[in-house]
């Protein structure tokens, strides 16, 4: 259920989020005009729908310490203890690019882009990306996406896993976090901005038209869309075929024995 603007119920945003977002204002252009704290909250994404209708909500960043209903693609729930991760939303409005369709499909592709420079520039890990734009530590993943069309607007969450408290214990060999990987503590609000700024960098790519320098640093980050074993379903049944890059859309390219196939969405098993 989104929540309207009236029943926003933010709390002042804690002084070292605003000390640093501070410190890095002029990398945010568009985003973190409008920024909402919340100590806890059903949905950050929720939130954000609920304003997505007002243009001057644009870049709006709506960031919880805990949510009690976070969720994934495909309605999966997202585990949002306290303080263990990165619970953030934002309004983009891909559409005012000039080629509207084009940006619209490629906004996760961009996302995913931005998400993780954004985590190498504040802890100096890399995660690769797995399409269309979960971010992956070896076989493990440690942060997700979900993009939300809105009318004009795309509503984008992601969250990432900042502590081993992040997943439930039965997650522990699919999912892992930014202190597991690195071995010490994580400045958390550091990774907030330093992933804010990337994202906000990489919209205003897809707002440019910048198509080619998002698809390029895309394919740089997820090896495994060249030369993977996946599966998919479709109407016509199950398909299994090997990962042969993305099209300038962003639709994954399967290789498959009647051809190449482009798959635009779906879950997509990687063998």
């Amino acid at each position: 259920m989104r929540e309207p603007l009236a029943n926003l119920n933010d709390t002042a945003l804690p002084l070292e989020f605003a000390y640093a977002v501070g410190e890095i204002h002029a990398r945010l252009t568009l985003l973190g005009r409008r920024l909402h704290f919340f100590s806890s909250t059903g949905s950050t994404n929720d939130i954000a729908a609920g304003h997505a209708a007002l243009p001057e909500y644009e870049g709006a960043v709506f960031v919880a310490d805990a949510q009690t209903s976070g969720r994934g693609r495909r309605g999966r729930t997202w585990f949002s203890p306290p303080g263990a991760g990165l619970y953030v939303s934002t309004i983009l409005r891909p559409a005012r690019s000039p080629e509207p369709e084009r940006a619209t499909l490629l906004t996760t592709i961009a996302a995913g882009v931005g998400l993780a420079e954004g985590v190498t520039n504040a802890t100096g890990l890399a995660p690769s990306l797995k399409w269309p734009n979960d971010l992956y530590v070896a076989k493990r993943k440690l942060a997700g996406i979900l993009a939300e069309g809105i009318g004009d607007a795309v509503v984008l969450g992601y969250g990432i896993n900042i502590s081993t408290a992040s997943f439930p214990s039965e997650l522990g060999d699919r999912a892992t976090s930014l202190e597991t990987e690195l071995g010490r503590g994580i400045d958390r609000v550091r990774v907030f901005v330093e992933t804010l700024a990337a994202l906000a960098n990489r919209y205003d790519d897809l707002l440019a038209g910048r198509f080619d320098a998002i698809l390029d640093a895309w394919r740089g980050l997820a090896p495994a869309a060249q030369g993977s074993r996946v599966s998919w379903t479709t109407l016509a049944g199950a398909r299994e075929g090997t990962t042969c890059g993305v099209d300038s859309h962003g639709a994954l390219l399967v290789k498959t024995s009647g051809g190449v196939e482009r798959i635009v969405a779906g879950e997509v098993a990687w063998l």
